[in-house]
């Protein structure tokens, strides 16, 4: 159970979730192959210190995939990042004053990008390579539509 299942309010259900998309990190996953067959041409030593930054790169981009919950509730926005520093936000859908969306071209082709979400009194929070963001904010204003209707 995650933190989103576990921050549930009766009467809630999870309408959509959002994933990190694996896309944002083919470039760097291909500049450390660069990296390391450069090395490669000039020394041993070298090549051990940039397998070893790349190991460390993966493991912490899997911990970035692995920690980062974010879900459209029947009520609310419910976002955590982070396991050891844990930001995580809860917002009613009633307090969403908009949904930002912002691709790179790479996130154009492989369908992720940024999703901000602005609430009540300016309140910015900022998820970034979200898999499938339109997606995600049509979901979000489709719901908000449904809570305004009398």
């Amino acid at each position: 159970m995650g933190y989103i299942e576990k921050n549930l309010v009766d009467g809630e259900t999870i309408l959509y979730r959002a994933k990190i998309s694996w896309a944002t990190f083919i470039f760097p996953i291909l500049l450390l192959i660069i990296l390391i067959w450069m090395c490669s041409k000039f020394s041993p030593f070298l090549v051990v210190l940039s397998v070893l930054f790349s190991i460390y790169l993966i493991l912490q981009i899997l911990l970035i995939i692995t920690t980062t919950e974010f879900a459209l509730t029947n009520r609310r926005i419910i976002a955590k990042k982070g396991i050891i520093r844990q930001h995580s936000i809860d917002m009613m859908l009633g307090q969403v004053e908009s949904i930002k969306v912002s691709q790179p071209i790479d996130g154009r082709i492989f369908n992720f990008g940024t999703v901000t979400v602005v609430g009540s009194g300016g309140t910015e929070e900022f998820f970034k390579s979200i898999s499938n963001p339109l997606e995600l904010r049509k979901q979000v204003n489709n719901q908000i539509s449904k809570l305004s209707k009398p």
